[in-house]
């Protein structure tokens, strides 16, 4: 790290105080006369002196940062619940350091090496494809860093999570396309590995089998948006489904490549709803029917979660942000 050039010394040298003196003026310690900070304060602004945080940090053994580990920055959801956490954040006077796994174990670890060595004061994650043993984040807990898991949680207890309501979330589509009348339907969904699938399949598919058993849903895993247009366009060639379910943005977009690719109009030739954070869906035209699973609020939530444990709030908890059916043109 680069020496601040404007260092305390020469504050010191050039008031004609001691270091210690302009150190605690700087602090506005009570034992500092009102004239001295005055004079202190001024000198510093007008050479633009900052504190050394990192020394701060040293004697402190403590920051204020607080680190987001991600699986991928380049997807909207992640982009705004990081939105939220930093808003939050620079409220109460912490600033984030972000870092993503690119849903590699591997790279994850190494991650959270950086963010304990960066003396972390609280972690928000979402975790790997590849993540199965919580034994790294429950050291860093242990080490009193309290850590927020968000959409990608871990399925053991002793962690607090903020949670999208996954289960009432693909309940109400699942709903909305029986109401349509819909009845060959194809589900799309991401990586079976992760909770979110689970709970976003099985909350799906038992909706179905106990409401409306003669329809005809197949269902796939494809994950992201390529793997999502490819399969599309190898379904559409055979038959089209009258329906579409998307589980998040990522393969929505996919499916709507290969809506566009295999010129079928919406809803005219084939219905499409899914569960999205809000942006995407509105990018179309008609707009996506979508449930709403916002990055933004969560990031609220959980920020609010980790503010309570960071003022010594112990308990462990698992709040969950309520989804809700935003009417486009597309079912």
């Amino acid at each position: 790290m680069a020496i601040q050039q404007n260092t305390l010394k020469k504050l010191s040298e050039l008031l004609g105080i001691s270091i210690s003196t302009v150190s605690r003026a700087l602090k506005d310690h009570p034992d500092i006369s009102v004239k001295t900070k005055a004079r202190v304060k001024e000198l510093a602004s007008t050479l633009d002196y900052e504190p050394n945080n990192f020394a701060v940090q040293l004697r402190t053994q403590q920051s204020n940062v607080l680190g987001i580990l991600v699986p991928t920055i380049r997807n909207y959801f992640y982009d705004f619940f990081i939105s939220a956490v930093e808003e939050e954040a620079v409220k109460h006077g912490y600033s984030i350091m972000i870092m993503q796994s690119c849903d590699k174990l591997s790279l994850e670890i190494s991650n959270i090496n950086v963010l304990r060595r960066n003396k972390i004061m609280g972690l928000f994650v979402s975790i790997s494809i590849e993540t199965e043993d919580m034994t790294p984040f429950r050291k860093l807990q242990d080490s009193g860093v309290p850590v927020v898991f968000f959409d990608r949680v871990a399925e053991v207890s002793g962690f607090s999570k903020a949670c999208l309501a996954d289960e009432a979330a693909a309940q109400i589509a699942a709903k909305s396309i029986i109401e349509k009348g819909k009845k060959n339907v194809l589900a799309l969904f991401g990586h079976p590995h992760l909770s979110i699938t689970k709970l976003r399949y099985a909350s799906f598919k038992n909706y179905f089998d106990l409401h409306s058993k003669d329809s005809n849903v197949t269902y796939f895993f494809p994950e992201q948006a390529e793997a999502s247009r490819q399969l599309c366009s190898e379904i559409f060639k055979n038959k089209v489904p009258d329906s579409v379910f998307c589980m998040g943005d990522m393969i929505l977009i996919g499916v709507m490549h290969a809506v566009h690719e295999a010129k079928l109009k919406v809803p005219e030739d084939i219905s499409i709803i899914g569960i999205s954070n809000g942006l995407i869906p509105t990018l179309y035209n008609p707009k996506i029917t979508y449930v709403e699973t916002s990055g933004f609020k969560l990031g609220q939530l959980a920020f609010k979660q980790m503010y309570a444990s960071l003022k010594g709030n112990e308990e462990i908890e698992e709040v969950i942000l309520e989804s809700i059916l935003v009417e486009g043109g597309s079912l």
